[in-house]
């Protein structure tokens, strides 16, 4: 897909976060934007600075977590816009915890949001894209899902999952003109956890900006990018794949590494501040039960 002009998109975790960098670049490429969140005063903003760039754009709130209303939307999406050409799964849960602290609330939320909504998303518009031989699936994923972090392990299955999910479904729809992306962002600047959280990342281990991200979507769809890394620059993103190759040979050697970046540390951090995010960006964590319905 050369071009995203005109093209109809779907986003999720439009609201906020990586979601609003996603959207405007979307908005440069002149297309339409369906944008889904559960925050509506966030979505009326994401959908004005996208017609404001030129674009088009429809605001659904809409809890992705209630998974088995999610035909109930696709029959929304079709009957306001039609078929969507593009879906971009980027809603996300995140939450730091010593797993023997996590509760079974918070283990179905990551899982179902992260990856469970994606897949069923995906198969609920894939018909449609096949049928019309053209379409893309871009499933925002996370460093996480390459090298498992501690204090963080139900985010890093969760971001596995789809990077797998996604690795299968490639081979599947390889005959077909149907494609599927997976982007691995690491440490994030100006939004999201690193900044919410006020515990900055390791310097060692590379920042990219959400910007970044962004236009790394955009580049997959364009040139149909099986995976893309995202960490700071070409020399970071590099040397972050060959470590995840040696990690193949010697996983120890690569926990090590973490070690010594301070990765360890920074979690351990967040898990003691029981931080979270949401929708791909921090929410305090009293404000938690606004949102999860936790005592």
């Amino acid at each position: 897909m050369t071009t995203l002009a005109g093209k109809t998109v779907l986003l999720t975790g439009a609201s906020r976060g990586l979601g609003v960098y996603i959207a405007r670049a979307l908005a440069r490429e002149q297309a339409t934007v369906v944008c889904i969140s559960r925050f509506k005063s966030g979505l009326d903003v994401t959908c004005a600075q996208i017609k404001a760039l030129g674009g088009k754009a429809i605001s659904i709130p809409f809890d992705i977590k209630n998974v088995t209303e999610l035909s109930t939307l696709k029959q929304q999406i079709n009957k306001v816009v039609g078929p969507v050409d593009i879906v971009i799964n980027n809603a996300g849960i995140e939450i730091y915890r010593d797993f023997v602290d996590y509760s079974l609330e918070d283990l179905q939320s990551i899982l179902t949001v992260n990856l469970l909504a994606a897949t069923e998303l995906t198969r609920l518009f894939l018909p449609s894209m096949l049928e019309r031989r053209s379409g893309h699936i871009v499933n925002i994923a996370s460093l996480a899902g390459k090298k498992g972090v501690p204090y963080n392990s139900i985010y890093s299955a969760s971001k596995a999952g789809l990077i797998m999910w996604t690795d299968a479904m490639r081979q599947e729809l390889a005959a077909t003109n149907t494609n599927i992306s997976v982007i691995c962002p690491g440490y994030i600047s100006e939004t999201g956890m690193t900044v919410d959280s006020r515990v900055p990342a390791p310097w060692l281990a590379g920042t990219s900006t959400p910007t970044d991200v962004a236009n790394a979507v955009i580049r997959a769809i364009k040139q149909n990018k099986a995976e893309v890394i995202v960490n700071k620059n070409m020399l970071t993103e590099n040397m972050t794949k060959l470590m995840f190759a040696m990690g193949q040979f010697f996983p120890e050697f690569v926990d090590a590494i973490y070690h010594c970046l301070d990765v360890v540390k920074l979690n351990r951090r967040r898990a003691n501040a029981k931080t979270f995010a949401t929708d791909q960006i921090n929410i305090p964590a009293h404000d938690y039960g606004m949102y999860n319905k936790k005592s």
